[in-house]
């Protein structure tokens, strides 16, 4: 399956549809006197940046954005204290785009990037987020409150799945603890089909120290339960390696099965680490439940 350049992975109906849901099933910890999450006496200076698609015209640095000759534009950045901080990392990997009847793997992280994103929105956290793929990790939005911003980081994530924004090639030598300058909870969403996940639970596990890890694991097997064949050969190619080999009719049938195998794998490893996981379905309804209430109680037990 090809994902089109103009479409979108999720709808502005299904993004009003999960602030809706997510909203409902968070009153239930809005409700009642509570204090604020805020703290301090307001906005803290941070620096200066170029502007990117989100940002208020009113924290334009007019007088620096001068010396650019506004390209590109200059951005005052100010970070308000608050208890509580999500950066979500997003798997933006080419096996992401792969799926039968017109679901890609990307729909389900961007659901939870969705959920997430108004979650914290509700509870007033500073939401930001990371994107991911074998080549290279970037900071594709940085922590900020508010639907409005939700709304952003669905965007972004969207952005750089249907190519309407470079991955940055940092290397894989680029880390996440390096992008994150304070102790937040890490939300990890993947479908961890590539080759070097040991690599990566190493790298989240070492995260953990200072950090509040855990990984969202898109379960990808109905995206492999391809339709039945004649008998005869195939020849696939594989989106991560650029590998290319002949299947059997009984292997082709027989992904959606490799797949959940290599996704348990995938989880008992991370058990191993001592990273807590939570496998999200195709279900949208369920789906939602599973991240707020994960989310929720997280946030309970860390209190």
């Amino acid at each position: 399956m090809k994902i089109k350049r103009c479409d979108e992975l999720v709808s502005w109906t299904e993004v009003q549809d999960i602030d809706l849901v997510v909203g409902r099933r968070m009153r239930e910890y809005m409700t009642g006197p509570h204090r604020s999450v805020f703290h301090g006496e307001g906005l803290d200076f941070v620096g200066l940046r170029d502007w990117q698609p989100g940002d208020r015209a009113s924290s334009i640095d007019w007088s620096q954005s001068t010396l650019t000759n506004f390209s590109p534009l200059i951005t005052r950045e100010y970070e308000q204290q608050s208890t509580a901080r999500v950066v979500v990392v997003a798997d933006t990997s080419l096996s992401t785009r792969c799926g039968v009847g017109g679901m890609p793997v990307a729909t389900a992280i961007a659901r939870a990037v969705a959920t997430l994103a108004f979650a914290g929105a509700y509870l007033q956290d500073q939401v930001g987020l990371i994107t991911f793929d074998g080549r290279s990790r970037q900071i594709s939005v940085r922590p900020g409150v508010g639907k409005n911003h939700a709304l952003h980081c669905v965007d972004a994530y969207q952005d750089v799945v249907l190519g309407r924004a470079e991955q940055t090639l940092n290397g894989t030598d680029a880390m996440f603890a390096g992008m994150l300058r304070k102790t937040s909870m890490v939300p990890v969403v993947s479908d961890f089909l590539f080759e070097d996940y040991m690599q990566v639970l190493d790298e989240l596990l070492e995260l953990k120290a200072m950090h509040d890890v855990f990984v969202f694991l898109i379960d990808s097997c109905p995206a492999f339960d391809l339709p039945s064949i004649s008998a005869g050969w195939v020849k696939g190619y594989d989106v991560e390696t650029g590998q290319s080999r002949l299947f059997s009719s009984s292997e082709i049938q027989q992904m959606g099965t490799r797949v959940g195998i290599w996704q348990e794998m995938v989880e008992v490893a991370a058990a191993e680490r001592g990273l807590e996981v939570l496998r999200l379905g195709a279900d949208p309804e369920r789906f939602h439940q599973q991240v707020v209430e994960f989310l929720a109680e997280r946030r309970l037990r860390k209190q």
